[in-house]
């Protein structure tokens, strides 16, 4: 039996619109900083797709600065600034903040200094979704962009971290997008490239399939996609609380996004849970793809309030367009049979 890969808000599969457009892309020779033909045929390429990004983010008028990824861009936008966070935002934004922001139970933070402050549009673990003030210096924009209707330029934010491989794009290559006039201090030292904010050669294959995808995921968000996708995710809530276990669904009070279901299971750590749906044939995960990997309770739900013990019992299960209600079920069924053999055992 196949695989069901049920973890795409750590990485989406790459679209065939982004592995075509860097297909070609490899048969591109010059660098875009050269002043010859095929320096100027790689650096029209490159303008060409950070056009089509900004265009499909609402981000127009705006500087988009490329970047190895969105971590990279959180280093350029918060480096050597004093800012001010709450704990549910990803440790590539945390490491350069002091977490003084509070998050209430449904984890929605209170933001009293936009212009000071940064704040996550959409939380990879919760799915849950911020109103963003406006003024707000940064904002983690990275699981929003494709699964979100917005636009950059109405959100009132003055820097947003992007993430190609968040949407159907390569790993490897982001953007952070600056409200035109803005600017930041390069952090690598080097040329001159990226208007200055950025020094090195640019990855003009991984930025030319970043464009690609993100202009069929906005086609995808206007066709309505992901109110699809919702729909599965809210059979798949539906038949796990019908299984009448006492397991909690986080966020659901809340604006979510459409494909997030973050799951508390009393007795059953999460850890061990990806572990017996890994083996099952699911991919599911206890966290963020960048802290799942290490045994210990997730942050995020303890800043929402719950203890150590909840906060260590939860999975992050995340849909894509190409997940269907068939396979969610078949999870449901897989997940429940475990969960009776643990809760079994506890008795």
């Amino acid at each position: 039996m196949s695989r069901i890969y049920l973890d795409w808000n750590a990485t989406t599969p790459l679209r065939p619109e982004a592995k075509a457009a860097m297909v070609a892309a490899m048969e591109v020779v010059g660098n875009p900083s050269s002043v010859h033909a095929e320096g100027r045929a790689a650096k029209a390429m490159m303008e060409r797709a950070r056009g089509k990004i900004a265009a499909a983010m609402g981000a127009e008028g705006a500087d988009l600065v490329f970047t190895s990824g969105a971590t990279e861009a959180a280093a350029l936008a918060c480096a050597g600034r004093s800012l001010v966070c709450a704990e549910i935002e990803h440790e590539a934004v945390s490491a350069w903040c002091d977490r003084a922001l509070t998050v209430d139970r449904m984890g929605r933070v209170t933001v009293p200094d936009p212009a000071r402050s940064t704040l996550q549009l959409a939380n990879s673990e919760t799915g849950v979704v911020q109103d963003l003030p406006q003024g707000l210096a940064v904002s983690d924009l990275t699981q929003g962009f494709g699964k979100l209707p917005f636009s950059f330029n109405w959100l009132g934010c003055e820097m947003g971290l992007i993430a190609a491989h968040k949407l159907g794009g390569p790993k490897g290559v982001g953007a952070l997008v600056l409200r035109r006039g803005l600017d930041v201090a390069s952090q690598l030292k080097g040329g001159g490239q990226e208007m200055g904010r950025r020094a090195g050669t640019e990855n003009l294959i991984g930025i030319a399939g970043f464009a690609a995808a993100a202009e069929a995921a906005a086609r995808d968000l206007a066709d309505g996609v992901w109110g699809r996708v919702a729909e599965i995710r809210n059979i798949l809530d539906s038949a796990l609380s019908a299984l009448g276990f006492e397991i909690i669904s986080v966020g659901n009070d809340a604006q979510r996004l459409p494909n997030t279901l973050n799951l508390i299971a009393p007795g059953w750590k999460g850890e061990t849970q990806v572990m017996a749906m890994d083996l099952a044939g699911f991919a599911v995960s206890a966290g963020s793809a960048c802290s799942s990997g290490k045994v210990r309770a997730s942050r995020v739900l303890k800043a929402m309030g719950f203890d150590d013990e909840a906060a260590g019992q939860a999975i992050r299960i995340s849909l894509g367009p190409d997940v269907t209600e068939e396979q969610v079920l078949r999870f449901a069924e897989a997940w429940a049979r475990d969960y009776k053999r643990i809760r079994s055992r506890v008795a």
